[in-house]
C-alpha cells in the first residue's frame, strides 16, 4: 500500500522531535548529574582543606590524623600522599605503607595537572567502590573518598520531573503534529487532484474556464500555491496563444525584413522565405527562378553548397560576398544544433561604396600629410647636415615652421569634421550675432585683405540672430572668406548680404569678383575633402583642402543646405540658409 503524503510528514516531524527530545533529557540528565558531583566534591575538598590546615598547624599530626575522623562522617577513607605517589597515611589500610605506588591514579594525575581531580572506580586494596577526590597541596596529595553506595548513587541521579514534563509535552506534540500534518495532507491532496484534473482536460481539449478551481483549495499557504498554479496554468494557456500571434508578426518581420532569409531543414528542403530572397538570388542567379532550393544547383553560389555539404563538424558558420549585376551582396550561413539551416544575402552595395570611400580618405589624408612632413623633414635635414650662416638657417627654420602651421591646421580641421560627424551633440546652441561675428571676422583678416588689395563688405541687418554654435557658424564665413583670399585673386570685392527669410530660415549669400571656377562640372565637388580644381592649387596657395568641407558640414549641422555657382559677373557666390534664433 501506497504511504500518504500525511503519513510520511507525520514520520518525519515525529522522528525529527524524539531526537530533539531525547537529546534535550539526556543534556538535562548529564548536567544535573554534573551538579550534584560538583555539590559533593565542595564537601569532600572541605574535608581536604581542614586536613591541610590541620597539617600545616601540626605537621606532626601526619600520625595522628585518625583524631580528626571524628570530625568527619563515618565512612569517609582518608588518604595522604606525596608527591612521588607514596601512600603516607590511609586509614582504611593498616600498613598504608605497602601499598602500591599512587602516582599513576587518575585522580591523581588530575590534580597533578590542574590541582584537583575526581574519579569513580573500586579500589584494588579493599575491592570497595569509591567516589575519591583528590587536591595538590604543597608536597602532597590529601585524597578524600565515600564509598559509591546505593546512597550516593541515590543522590546523584537526576530529578524525574524534568523527564516526565518532556514526556508530557512530547505527547502534545505529537497530536498537534498530527493535526498539522493533516492539514498538510489536505492541500497536497488538492493539489494531486488539480493536476490529475488538469491533464483530462488535456487529453479532452477542453478549453472551458478554469475559475472554478479556486475556491476548491484551502485557506492556507499550500492552497494558496495551488490556487497560483492554476491561475499560471491560464496564463500559461493565455501565453500561448499570445505566443502564436507574436509568431505571425515575426513571420510578417521576416517578410518585410531588408535581408533576404530562407530557412532549410537537415534533408535541404525548404522550410520557409520571404520574398527579397527570391529577388536576391535571381539578381544573382544566371536563370531566374522563385525555388529557393535553385541556389544549390547555381554556379554563383559554389562556395556557400560546398561549405553546407563539406564543413567541419563544428563549423557552423560561412559567409562570402557575391558579385553581380553591378551589385555586391554578401550571404551567409548559419548551421543549427539539429543540422538545419539557414541562408541570408544581404545587398551590400550602399556599405561597400562607403567603404571604398573611407579608403580614398585615408589615402588623401595620408597624401596631404606627405607634402608638410617631407617638408619638415627637409628642413631640418639641411639645418643639422650642412654648415652655413645664422640667415640662411633662419629661413629654413621659418619655412619648416610654415609646413608645421599647415599641418597643425589640417589635423585642427580634420579633428572638426570628425566631431561634427560622431558628436554632434557636444555643439551647445545660443544666439549668435551675424553681424557682430563678420565685424570680427573682418579684424582677423584685415592684413590679408590689405596686402591683396581685396574690400570685405556685408548687408545682413544688425539684429539678426542666428540660433546655433558659434564657433561653427564662425568657421562658415571664415573659412568661405579664407577661400576667396587665397583663390580669388587681387582688387577682389567680397558682399555677403542677407537675401530674404521665412519663419524658421535666413537665407543668406557670399560672393566675390574674383576668377570664379572655372568648368561647372567643379561646382558640385567644391565640397569634398581634398578636392581640388587642379592638382598644385592648394598646395601652391597652401591651406588644409578642408575649407569648403568643414562650410558644408557646419551649415548641415543647422539643418540647412549650400550651393555653389559661378556668378554672372565673374567670381563665385555660395547660397545658404541659417535657422532664426525664434526658431523651434
Amino acid at each position: 500500500m501506497k504511504t500518504g503524503y500525511k503519513q510520511k510528514l507525520f514520520l518525519y516531524i515525529v522522528v525529527v522531535f524524539a531526537l530533539f527530545t531525547a537529546g534535550v533529557i539526556f543534556l538535562e540528565q548529564s548536567r544535573e548529574r554534573q551538579h550534584k558531583t560538583e555539590a559533593l566534591e565542595e564537601k569532600l575538598d572541605v574535608f581536604a582543606g581542614i586536613v591541610h590546615a590541620e597539617l600545616e598547624h601540626r605537621p606532626e599530626a601526619q600520625q595522628s590524623l585518625d583524631s580528626l575522623l571524628s570530625l568527619f562522617p563515618e565512612n569517609i577513607r582518608l588518604t595522604l600522599i606525596d608527591r612521588q605517589g607514596r601512600v603516607l597515611y590511609d586509614n582504611a589500610i593498616k600498613e598504608a605503607d605497602q601499598m602500591e605506588n599512587h602516582a599513576r591514579r587518575p585522580e591523581i594525575i588530575a590534580a597533578r595537572e590542574k590541582g584537583k581531580g575526581r574519579d569513580i572506580r573500586i579500589s584494588s586494596s579493599n575491592k570497595t567502590e569509591y567516589l575519591y577526590y583528590a587536591k595538590q597541596f604543597n608536597n602532597y596529595y590529601i585524597r578524600v573518598a565515600l564509598p559509591y553506595d546505593i546512597r550516593v548513587k541515590h543522590f546523584m541521579e537526576a530529578d524525574n520531573l524534568f523527564l516526565y514534563y518532556i514526556i508530557l509535552l512530547f505527547a502534545v506534540m505529537l497530536a498537534l503534529i498530527n493535526l498539522v500534518a493533516g492539514r498538510f495532507g489536505k492541500s497536497i491532496r488538492q493539489l494531486r487532484d488539480f493536476t490529475r484534473f488538469i491533464e483530462n482536460k488535456e487529453r479532452s481539449k477542453d478549453n472551458s474556464p478554469y475559475s472554478i478551481l479556486h475556491s476548491s483549495f484551502p485557506k492556507d499557504e499550500l492552497g494558496e500555491i495551488g490556487a497560483k498554479i492554476a491561475l499560471n496554468y491560464r496564463q500559461l494557456k493565455e501565453s500561448e496563444k499570445e505566443i502564436a500571434l507574436e509568431r505571425e508578426k515575426l513571420l510578417q518581420h521576416v517578410h518585410s525584413s531588408e535581408e533576404g532569409l530562407c530557412f532549410f531543414s537537415a534533408s535541404q528542403s525548404v522550410e520557409f522565405y520571404n520574398g527579397l530572397f527570391i529577388q536576391y538570388l535571381n539578381v544573382i542567379a544566371d536563370n531566374a527562378n522563385s525555388n529557393p532550393a535553385n541556389i544549390f544547383i547555381d554556379r554563383s553560389f559554389e562556395k556557400v553548397v560546398s561549405f553546407i555539404f563539406n564543413r567541419e563538424k563544428r563549423d557552423n558558420y560561412f559567409e562570402t560576398p557575391i558579385n553581380k549585376q553591378g551589385k555586391n551582396f554578401m550571404v551567409r550561413v548559419n548551421i543549427f544544433d539539429d543540422k538545419s539551416f539557414e541562408i541570408i544575402i544581404n545587398d551590400i552595395t550602399k556599405q561597400e561604396k562607403t567603404r571604398r570611400l573611407k579608403q580614398e580618405m585615408t589615402g588623401n589624408i595620408t597624401h596631404e600629410l606627405r607634402t608638410p612632413v617631407t617638408g619638415i623633414r627637409g628642413c631640418l635635414e639641411t639645418i643639422l647636415e650642412y654648415p652655413m650662416e645664422t640667415e640662411k638657417k633662419d629661413y629654413f627654420i621659418k619655412s619648416a615652421y610654415e609646413q608645421v602651421l599647415a599641418l597643425s591646421e589640417l589635423i585642427q580641421d580634420m579633428s572638426l569634421i570628425t566631431k561634427m560627424e560622431e558628436a554632434p551633440q557636444s555643439f551647445k546652441l545660443k544666439a549668435v550675432n551675424i553681424c557682430r561675428l563678420l565685424s570680427g571676422l573682418k579684424e582677423e583678416f584685415a592684413a590679408a585683405l590689405q596686402e591683396k588689395n581685396m574690400e570685405m563688405e556685408w548687408n545682413v541687418g544688425e539684429n539678426v540672430m542666428v540660433k546655433g554654435n558659434h564657433n561653427l557658424i564662425y568657421s562658415i564665413f571664415r573659412n568661405l572668406t579664407d577661400n576667396a583670399v587665397r583663390y580669388a585673386g587681387k582688387g577682389v570685392r567680397i558682399y555677403i548680404n542677407r537675401d530674404s527669410e521665412d519663419k524658421d530660415f535666413y537665407y543668406f549669400s557670399y560672393s566675390d569678383t574674383g576668377v570664379g571656377i572655372p568648368g561647372e562640372q567643379h561646382l558640385n565637388r567644391l565640397f569634398e575633402r581634398f578636392y581640388r580644381v587642379n592638382e598644385g592649387r592648394t598646395r601652391d596657395t597652401g591651406g588644409s583642402g578642408l575649407g569648403l568641407s568643414i562650410v558644408k558640414n557646419a551649415v548641415a549641422f543647422h539643418k540647412g543646405k549650400i550651393v555653389a555657382k559661378n556668378r554672372a559677373g565673374g567670381g563665385l557666390e555660395f547660397l545658404f540658409k541659417l535657422p532664426k534664433m525664434s526658431a523651434g
